[in-house]
C-alpha cells in the first residue's frame, strides 16, 4: 500500500492526522541528517499498528511531501 504524506517537522507533538488523500505527520525532530525521516517511520508505524521495518520511504526523502510504502 502506498501513502502520500506531508511531514511537519519541529512540531510540539508527534501525531498523524488523516485527511482525504493525504496523511499529515507531525514530528518533533528537525529535518537534519534524516532525523525527521526516522521519526516519521516510527510515528506512522505506531499509528498504523505495524512494525517499523514494514514502512519504507520510496519518494521524497529530502522533501516534506513523501510517498511511503507499507508492507
Amino acid at each position: 500500500m502506498l501513502l502520500n504524506i506531508k511531514v511537519i517537522s519541529n512540531s510540539g507533538k508527534a501525531k498523524v492526522v488523516e485527511e482525504k488523500e493525504l496523511f499529515k505527520v507531525y514530528v518533533k525532530a528537525p529535518p537534519v541528517d534524516g532525523k525527521a525521516n526516522k521519526e516519521v517511520v516510527e510515528v506512522l508505524a505506531e499509528h498504523l499498528k505495524v512494525k517499523k521495518s514494514q514502512i519504507e520511504i520510496v519518494r521524497g526523502e529530502k522533501s516534506n511531501k513523501k510517498t511511503v510504502k507499507v508492507n
